[in-house]
């Protein structure tokens, strides 16, 4: 089955907690406290695997997660970093971020490397808050939640060769006839429901990738037929071989086909109709009259006229198709030399941070107020609850940050329940004098 685009959920881990002890050695008159911090939460790496081909798996998973940083301890030892979760994926794809609404990574080379999903930092051990006003804290900082994603995977095939052309016309038989590629292969339209890849083999140990690109049909960019769901796969190509029916075995003009063909191409990506093309007359084998040949030679004139290489053939039998491989072959190699060096794919490449949002307070109902923004909900999830000192830290926070002041101009009252992330107090002004 082949797959070529995806949902999936990345989540990132937690950093680890770190750790409040003290230090106790016999003969060491003055200790103090030595609690280290937490390891670092695990990351989401999407990998590209060259040996994948479609995006199959994430049909059957589509959540990954990372391991947690684990917790600090004594002598401010830090806790080991979680393990990150690496998710295979194949080389063309693109990934979109739903919550950016836009693409932030082309994974193209093998081994590239996309960090989807950044893990949490590790928390603060109480040898980290020690102060010269506050020599034996009793608290220490919980491990920062990991990011979590939401991401689009499309895959766009990486071929050097693109058949193109209306159904069967011929294109899975030429395929299977270069390749050792085996498409499913039947004389009727929309055969091929998904794009094949085959490798086209020289003695010389040279070779080339030859896609079967499916179901282009007049229309197609507006879901008409199957092609609208491959035409993003022509977009790598180097070369395209667009393939006609001579024979007119489906009642078609060529010639009309090959402009209806190439509509669908420019009214997709305006690139496309730049690619450069190489024009297959196929099935010259169901032509045994004389008539019918000088069909195929009128169709020829009208395209060699415009500049293109013709190569009429037969797919089924094997006529002229070494003839149109070997100019293939010698057209890539004259593309390579003209083709300007680019500059290498980063190999590791970061999605782009979340907006930060801003402080603010919503009052939910008449006793209940909500406090949001990056920062102050990081720290809400950093804070051990457990400890007496830590919560007065946290007040103290509050303070310093300016959450006091949004919330009594939002009109706080003594009692409202006041919620920060997984945290909720009520709210006293007594508290905060």
């Amino acid at each position: 089955m082949f797959i070529d685009e995806a949902q999936i959920t990345v989540k990132a881990a937690r950093g680890g907690d770190g750790a409040a002890s003290f230090r106790r050695e016999k003969y060491v008159p003055r200790g103090g406290p030595d609690g280290g911090d937490g390891g670092k939460g695990g990351d989401v790496i999407l990998e590209v695997k060259p040996d994948m081909r479609t995006l199959l798996d994430f049909k059957y998973r589509s959540v990954f997660k990372a391991g947690k940083g684990r917790q600090g301890s004594g002598k401010k030892r830090t806790g080991k970093d979680g393990e990150d979760c690496i998710v295979p994926v194949p080389p063309g794809t693109v990934v979109y971020d739903l919550d950016l609404d836009r693409v932030v990574a082309d994974l193209v080379a093998p081994g590239q490397r996309l960090i989807a999903a950044r893990g949490g930092k590790g928390g603060r051990g109480n040898s980290s808050f020690a102060t010269p006003s506050r020599q034996a804290p009793r608290f220490r900082q919980r491990g920062a939640p990991g990011e979590e994603r939401r991401l689009r995977l499309e895959l766009k095939l990486l071929a050097d060769v693109g058949i193109i052309g209306y159904p069967n016309v011929g294109k899975s038989t030429l395929i299977s006839h270069v390749s050792a590629a085996k498409p499913e292969i039947a004389p009727y339209p929309f055969t091929t429901l998904q794009p094949n890849l085959g490798v086209v083999k020289f003695e010389d140990h040279t070779s080339f990738v030859i896609a079967d690109l499916p179901g282009l049909i007049a229309g197609a960019h507006e879901g008409v037929g199957l092609g609208h769901q491959f035409l993003r796969h022509i977009e790598r190509t180097r070369l395209l071989v667009h393939m006609l029916d001579v024979a007119a075995v489906e009642g078609r003009d060529p010639l009309q086909d090959r402009l209806d063909i190439n509509r669908e191409l420019q009214l997709h990506d305006e690139k496309l109709s730049s690619l450069e093309q190489v024009m297959a007359l196929n099935k010259i084998d169901l032509l045994p009259l004389q008539r019918d040949r000088e069909n195929v030679a009128h169709v020829r004139e009208v395209l060699e006229a415009e500049g293109l290489a013709v190569f009429p053939i037969s797919a089924a039998t094997g006529e002229g198709v070494q003839e149109l491989v070997n100019h293939l072959r010698e057209r890539l190699a004259l593309s390579e030399q003209d083709e300007e060096v680019e500059t290498p794919a980063e190999m590791v490449i970061e999605i782009p941070p979340l907006p930060r949002r801003e402080l603010r307070v919503q009052r939910l109902s008449n006793d209940v107020l909500a406090v949001s923004g990056t920062r102050i909900e990081n720290l809400a999830a950093t804070t051990d609850l457990q400890a007496a000192e830590s919560l007065a830290w946290f007040q103290q926070q509050l303070e310093e940050q300016g959450v006091t002041e949004f919330l009594r101009k939002a009109g706080a009252r003594e009692g409202d329940t006041v919620v920060i992330g997984d945290i909720e107090f009520e709210y006293s002004e007594a508290a905060f004098e």
